[in-house]
């Protein structure tokens, strides 16, 4: 059983899914070096909830500070994103899931910023249907806390499970269906967001 393999399986089974083995500690700590020079180059800017006018930044919502990867830019053909691209490949060929493109961005949430219970689907929209996010922090200490936090889908005031931001940690989850909630931490949390769409973006 390959790394897919184990994803899938606890997707089909519970929605969501946790690798520590997946990812290669070097893939997550060139990558984290590659966020750290965005944004001491000033290419973040802060998260926005939802796409229209009413719903912009509302940092007591969501705290963190973003940078979107240009799917054509030399950052794209990272091994992560090749190894993500047949991910979604290997989901298409198994489930037919139409899945088209992925999109993903970097993630920097400041000493106590989090961002409150949501599901991953803008309003209107159904493309996003699988969730990534990668974790680049290194040498985390769980009492920093910036836990993830999986609640039901039927009864989203219920915690599932709670997971620390740890370094090279990749989590998986079905988009439009799994609340989750990202706790504020005690320390700088960094990690690398996206989505498996059914849509083709730019």
């Amino acid at each position: 059983m390959n790394d897919y393999d184990e994803i899938i399986r606890l997707l089909n089974q519970q929605g969501w899914a946790i690798s520590d083995t997946a990812i290669a500690p070097a893939w997550q700590a060139d990558l984290l070096a590659q966020a750290r020079q965005l944004w001491e180059a000033g290419r973040f800017s802060g998260g926005e909830i939802g796409r229209g006018a009413q719903d912009a930044r509302q940092p007591s919502v969501r705290g963190d500070s973003i940078c979107w990867v240009p799917p054509a830019s030399s950052l794209a053909g990272h091994a992560f994103f090749a190894w993500m691209a047949q991910f979604r490949q290997v989901l298409n060929d198994r489930y037919g899931m139409g899945l088209r493109s992925q999109e993903f961005h970097f993630a920097r949430y400041a000493p106590g910023a989090g961002y409150k219970k949501h599901i991953d689907q803008h309003r209107g929209t159904d493309h996003r249907k699988v969730s990534i996010v990668l974790y680049l922090n290194a040498d985390w200490d769980p009492a920093h806390g910036g836990e993830l936090c999986l609640y039901d889908p039927y009864n989203p005031d219920a915690e599932i499970q709670r997971f620390a931001p740890l370094g090279a940690r990749l989590a998986v989850f079905v988009s439009g269906v799994m609340p989750h909630e990202v706790l504020p931490s005690r320390a700088v949390r960094w990690s690398l967001t996206g989505w498996l769409r059914t849509d083709d973006i730019a």
